[in-house]
């Protein structure tokens, strides 16, 4: 059964698994972890998620493998994501 992402704002949008892959690839993980990770949370009994525990899952799973990766994911959070933001 495909799976449905709960956004923040409460909007529901189907569940893209690649999405996972390139955030990942982004941190400095290599695609097979990346993809290793990405079919953990694909895998999830859950039909509906929210991106809040996505997000955890994946930053845990970033951080057994390296303490850097989560460091970059925040780090491109917090710098690219908000000038999205306002409109940048």
């Amino acid at each position: 059964m495909p799976k449905t992402v709960i956004k923040k704002d409460g909007r529901k949008e189907p569940f893209v698994k690649e999405k996972i892959v390139v955030s990942a690839v982004k941190t400095g993980a290599p695609t097979e972890i990346a993809r290793g990770i990405a079919d953990k949370i694909e895998k999830h009994s859950k039909v509906e998620i929210k991106t809040i525990w996505i997000r955890k899952q994946v930053l845990d799973e970033l951080k057994l493998h390296s303490p850097d990766w989560p460091k970059r994911w925040y780090n491109y959070d917090k710098n690219v994501k908000r000038l999205h933001k306002y409109g940048y």
